[in-house]
């Protein structure tokens, strides 16, 4: 028998979750995920999901609406826009609608190239803002997975929308930027246009959206969730007197 204490063994190191696993605590039990993500910062699944499914809603719009019916709504649900359409000669109507009709399109066809985008242009705001003002040492790749991860419930979205326009949703009543009634503005097709801004910013998935990223940036920065909550929720508001201001000149 040694005369020396034997050091207790370390228990094994548990393995990364599987991307699924990650996929579906998201949902029931973030602070896996998000702790997960110190051992593995990938994100290719979620990446793919909302990618896939913003997609599926851009045929199916395509399909059941229209490009074309989506602009007739745009312009009917902004006043000032709907002004500025009835002061043109038919000719410039006619070519306005073009331009807005093929932008509308483009944009939602290129949702491969620009979801990764505006998701890193966040990430690297988020990641500037917990390393350089809160003093924290996150990766880039770890914040870029965090804010993926926390844009899961836009699947929902993605999902009841295009429920929603095969079993339900008149395409006279479609609204692009606002497809489901997740928010009071929905309700409120005749509010004015800042308000209904204000309201769409108050939706239950992007509040949700909103807390998960909150959350998980607490937990892979390795700050507490009121400093959290000072950046995110810095960022949200900023985010909603953007949007604000904008129906205000739309």
């Amino acid at each position: 028998m040694s005369a020396y204490p034997t050091a207790p063994l370390a228990p094994p190191a548990q393995p990364p979750l599987s991307q699924l696993a990650r996929v579906v605590d998201t949902y029931i039990a973030p602070s896996k995920t998000f702790t997960n993500i110190l051992r593995s910062a990938t994100f290719w699944l979620p990446a793919l999901i909302l990618i896939l499914s913003a997609l599926a809603v851009g045929l199916t719009v395509d399909r059941q609406v229209g490009f074309d019916r989506v602009n007739e709504n745009a312009i009917h649900a902004s006043p000032r826009r709907e002004a500025q359409m009835e002061n043109l000669t038919p000719e410039q109507r006619t070519q306005q609608n073009k331009v807005a009709i093929a932008f509308t399109k483009g944009i939602t066809y290129a949702v491969p190239i620009l979801l990764p985008l505006v998701t890193a242009i966040y990430a690297l705001i988020l990641w500037g803002c917990f390393n350089f003002v809160l003093g924290a040492r996150t990766t880039f790749q770890q914040v870029y997975a965090v804010v993926f991860y926390a844009s899961l419930p836009y699947l929902f979205i993605n999902l009841l929308t295009i429920a929603t326009l095969y079993f339900g949703n008149s395409p006279e009543t479609y609204n692009y930027q606002n497809p489901i009634g997740s928010n009071a503005a929905y309700y409120l097709p005749d509010a004015s246009p800042i308000l209904r801004a204000l309201l769409t910013r108050l939706d239950i998935f992007q509040l949700w959206i909103t807390g998960l990223t909150l959350y998980g940036m607490a937990i892979v920065a390795k700050k507490s969730l009121a400093q959290s909550a000072m950046v995110v929720g810095t960022l949200w508001v900023l985010l909603t007197l953007i949007t604000v201001a904008g129906a205000a000149f739309s």
